[in-house]
């Protein structure tokens, strides 16, 4: 929980496809207490509004967002809650903002989804918007940068990107969901991936069944 020295997660949103999986992610963060800083970049909002029908507006951000992570994978709106007393928003055009800076306190940074354009700014540093210059100066900073990929099929070119985000200390996690923990729903699937961007940032929670060793016991869950 925020105890006075704030320090948050930062959840960059780029503009591949996959914004369930970061409604998910942000639910996860403000369910283990963490603080958070969003950046959801111009891309992002094209997208959003596609696969939500939510308009993200910087002026109307906190209604939004709320509308947003209310929202389940399935479509169904108000079938999540979440407490947003702890997030702040800064808009993806301002480069001037306290994340932008390595002395702005930070934990690390989650860009969930992340776009082939999203990982080939970050890997060639260009910091063309401020989703990008925060992860190069979480890679500067040596904090945790997990970067979860969400494209198929993937190129040479981004695949050397996505080499080139490893060999600088991030976490290249690509969003694929798997089946062993016994997914029933859409939500499912979304929750497994971003319950495995939860893991590489070693934030708690409880979003899928892990393996345990034993053969076909999500099929005899209750």
């Amino acid at each position: 929980m925020n105890d006075g020295k704030r320090t948050p997660w930062i959840v960059g949103v780029s503009g591949a496809s996959g914004t369930p999986y970061a409604a998910a992610v942000l639910r996860g963060l403000l369910a283990a207490g963490e603080s958070v800083d969003l950046v959801v970049s111009r891309a992002s909002r094209l997208t959003l509004l596609d696969e939500t029908g939510i308009s993200f507006r910087d002026a109307h951000w906190r209604e939004d967002l709320a509308a947003w992570l209310a929202r389940g994978a399935d479509g169904k709106p108000d079938t999540f809650e979440a407490d947003l007393d702890d997030v702040r928003y800064w808009p993806a055009g301002d480069l001037g903002a306290g994340p932008s800076s390595g002395s702005y306190p930070a934990k690390g940074m989650l860009v969930v989804p992340a776009s082939t354009a999203a990982v080939a700014g970050v890997a060639l540093g260009l910091s063309k918007d401020l989703l990008q210059r925060v992860a190069s100066v979480t890679l500067k900073e040596r904090r945790p940068l997990v970067v979860a990929v969400r494209e198929t099929p993937l190129n040479g070119q981004t695949l050397r990107h996505m080499v080139a985000l490893d060999e600088a200390g991030a976490v290249v996690l690509p969003a694929s969901p798997a089946f062993y923990a016994g997914a029933t729903h859409i939500q499912d699937l979304v929750d497994f991936v971003a319950g495995r961007v939860l893991d590489a940032a070693k934030v708690p929670h409880r979003l899928y069944r892990r393996w345990e060793g034993e053969l076909g016991a999500a099929l005899r869950s209750d």
